[in-house]
């Protein structure tokens, strides 16, 4: 047995190198190496053959010896002799796929996580049970190439939207201030689309509301849907997000975020982190399923949360609630104020009270004839006293004039065992303003039937299995932003948030300003079309429909959607023609060696091809407007220059 499968043998007899699927942990091995780790050191010297190769035996006085690890030459077989290394890595160390001489994983950069189609699931839910075939990956980029990434974006395909259909783009609508009012609709990678927001809307967006991935499977660095993120990059994905999303709030602006239990806890550390756990206004728990999932392993999960930030909490002010009828069947709709007997008291207790205060102590008349009451007796009458449950005289909450104001609007008069008791009447308006409670349970905010039929009624065909509750959304909108504020959501899905900023608008006769951005090629055939049919109906308001300006998001897309080796082998030749390339990449190695490449496997083949594109030219930046390379249109220079001013 060769040296290398003796190793391999050995390794695999301790689980915490071995993965799910049996495969060696290879970089956790030379991690292990690197930190002179004794289980891994122990594993070694267990082994005759791996002993004699690997230490050293040296001489002391008295006779004794010690065994020493040879570090280096360990650590030297696993990168030089690309030990460990699949075939997938070994092409690529074949065919030169390196930076300054050192394979991808020997270097030591901060890895950013970036995902091939950087898109979220179908209506943004936890619970689509589509697997979608999304491809992720993790590359590692230098912080100058970072910079790049983020530089504002390119315009294209400019649309204006209204009541009577599509038009051809204008220009934008400005306010007094210079900024953009129209609503907007933007497709492309949510993170690159507000870095170019941010050239724009930089402080000026009063709320945002978020329905990230639920990332609620999975557990690899690569996944086959982007619900499943290993929980680091997810971190990563969605801190990237936060931090350019903050930097979009006005300072009195707020943030909200719908999560689930998979992942409620480590998202509300990071916008701790990010926005301050000391402007942490409240966690709302919306009871979206009252059935409960009955498919769930475990409990029947019912709700899941709105983690509600403000940018400064001191600036935040919440608007009074409108309670629906649903709300009021949870209050009592009448409120003792004290109870009173028809017989005679026998006044006992300290009797101070009404001394004290002789403008509320007085007796009240109930005409028990005409049903009303009164200051003043009759034959009728019934006098009713303040007394309290001691028999002690009390006295009323109401002075004489506000009594004889609100006697025949706001009281009532029961009688209950043989006693007679006064109630204020409550009426809806009476529980407005209150503080919005920290559970939500209106039968409004069910997605499984009314956020579906209600997709359906606008769209005429469902979509998506749990479209996010409008009702929910208008309600938190309702009470953290006013009339003319400015509503972003970048995981617009389908387009729930936009709808309910119209239908508050419609309401209450507001100008609330919505920005979507989504990177799915739903946004057209369902985000878009959902908005139209809602303005159509609505016989007001517009938007305008933008896209981020594709370059080797194109090539990705492409590689994305091939169906077999073939197709892949035509993309690469357009690639070598059209597309940017990373500086490290030798065509004429990948060449050499495509008998290697067809030996990959699909998913390896698509991986390879992606990695050769030059992640900072996805979409074309706004300094690359006028290069000849990018072959901006006309069309193209006139509305991007409009949006940046």
């Amino acid at each position: 047995m060769n040296l290398y499968n003796t190793l391999e043998q050995q390794l695999k007899k301790e689980p915490n190198f071995v993965t799910d699927n049996g495969e060696l942990k290879k970089w956790v091995v030379l991690n292990k190496a690197q930190n002179f780790d004794e289980e891994l050191i122990g594993l070694l010297l267990k082994e005759p053959t791996l002993k004699e190769k690997f230490f050293r035996t040296l001489s002391l006085p008295k006779s004794e010896t010690v065994t020493v690890f040879n570090q280096n030459l360990f650590v030297q077989f696993l990168e030089q002799k690309n030990y460990l290394n699949d075939s997938y890595t070994q092409y690529k160390n074949k065919v030169g796929l390196t930076i300054d001489g050192k394979y991808l994983k020997q270097r030591n950069e901060v890895a950013l996580v970036w995902p091939f189609k950087d898109c979220i699931l179908e209506g943004g839910q936890s619970r689509e049970e589509d697997k979608r075939e999304e491809i992720f990956f993790n590359e590692i980029l230098a912080q100058d190439e970072i910079t790049q990434l983020l530089e504002p974006k390119v315009l294209t395909n400019a649309k204006a939207f209204d009541k009577d259909g599509e038009h051809s783009f204008d220009g934008f609508n400005r306010n007094e201030n210079g900024t953009i009012t129209d609503n907007l609709i933007i497709k492309g990678n949510n993170l690159l689309a507000l870095h170019t927001l941010k050239e724009e809307f930089a402080g000026k967006v009063k709320l945002i509301y978020i329905d990230p991935p639920y990332n609620t499977g999975g557990s690899g660095d690569t996944f086959a849907y982007n619900n499943s993120f290993k929980r680091s990059s997810w971190l990563t994905f969605m801190r990237n997000r936060l931090e350019v999303a903050k930097r979009l709030l006005q300072d009195n602006g707020v943030l909200i975020a719908a999560i689930d239990d998979y992942e409620m806890h480590t998202l509300r550390f990071l916008l701790d982190e990010i926005l301050g756990s000391e402007n942490r206004l409240g966690t709302v728990v919306v009871v979206h399923n009252p059935r409960g999932r009955n498919d769930d392993k475990y409990f029947a999960t019912m709700h899941e949360y709105l983690l509600v930030y403000a940018k400064n909490k001191e600036l935040v002010e919440l608007k009074n609630f409108e309670f629906t009828a649903e709300d009021l069947k949870q209050f009592n709709k009448e409120d003792e104020i004290s109870t009173y007997s028809e017989t005679p008291f026998t006044r006992t207790g300290n009797n101070s009270n009404k001394h004290e205060r002789p403008n509320l102590f007085y007796s009240i008349f109930y005409d028990l004839k005409t049903d009303s009451l009164s200051l003043n007796s009759s034959a009728n009458s019934v006098e009713i006293l303040p007394i309290n449950a001691e028999g002690e005289e009390k006295t009323w909450r109401w002075g004489k004039d506000t009594f004889e104001q609100k006697k025949d609007t706001e009281l009532l008069v029961k009688k209950v065992k043989g006693e007679f008791k006064v109630f204020k009447k409550r009426r809806p308006t009476d529980i407005e303003g209150r503080k919005p409670r920290t559970v939500w349970s209106d039968s409004r905010y069910d997605a499984s039937s009314n956020g579906i039929m209600l997709l359906r009624s606008v769209l005429g065909k469902n979509e998506f299995s749990y479209p996010k509750s409008l009702y929910a959304v208008m309600d938190i909108i309702k009470i953290l932003s006013d009339k003319n504020d400015r509503i972003l959501d970048f995981f617009a899905g389908s387009g729930t948030t936009a709808q309910a900023v119209l239908e508050l608008n419609k309401e209450d006769g507001g100008n609330r300003q919505f920005i979507l951005c989504e990177q799915m090629d739903y946004i057209e055939t369902v985000t878009s079309k959902r908005i139209q049919r809602v303005i159509e109906q609505n016989k007001s308001d517009e938007f305008i429909y933008l896209e981020l300006k594709k370059y080797n998001q194109s090539f990705i897309e492409h590689i994305e959607e091939a169906k077999d080796t073939v197709s892949l082998l035509q993309i690469w030749e357009q690639m070598k023609n059209k597309s940017f390339l990373n500086y490290n990449v030798d065509i004429k190695k990948q060449d050499e060696h495509l008998e290697d490449f067809k030996a990959l496997s699909l998913a390896e083949q698509k991986q390879h091809l992606c990695e050769l594109l030059d992640k900072n030219q996805l979409y074309v930046n706004l300094s690359s407007l006028n290069d000849s390379d990018f072959k901006c249109t006309d069309e193209e220079r006139k509305v991007t220059k409009a949006f940046y001013k």
